[in-house]
């Protein structure tokens, strides 16, 4: 269970959550349109979890 949450707060984790939070709150503020914010963060949450299931891949 600490390994598991050690890996999880890495640098990808953060910038994952911190731009989710960015954007929904610019998307509730009316700042930019929920289409270009559910893009961006559509855009990273893929990245990040592309790049979860390669490693997991690389690791067996």
């Amino acid at each position: 269970m600490k390994e598991r949450i050690t890996r999880l707060i890495n640098v990808k984790t953060i910038v994952t959550f911190v731009v989710t939070a960015v954007f929904a709150v610019l998307a509730l503020r009316e700042s930019v349109s929920p289409e270009v914010a559910m893009g961006v963060v559509t855009t990273v949450i893929a990245f990040y979890f592309g790049t979860q299931k390669e490693k997991r891949d690389g690791e067996k």
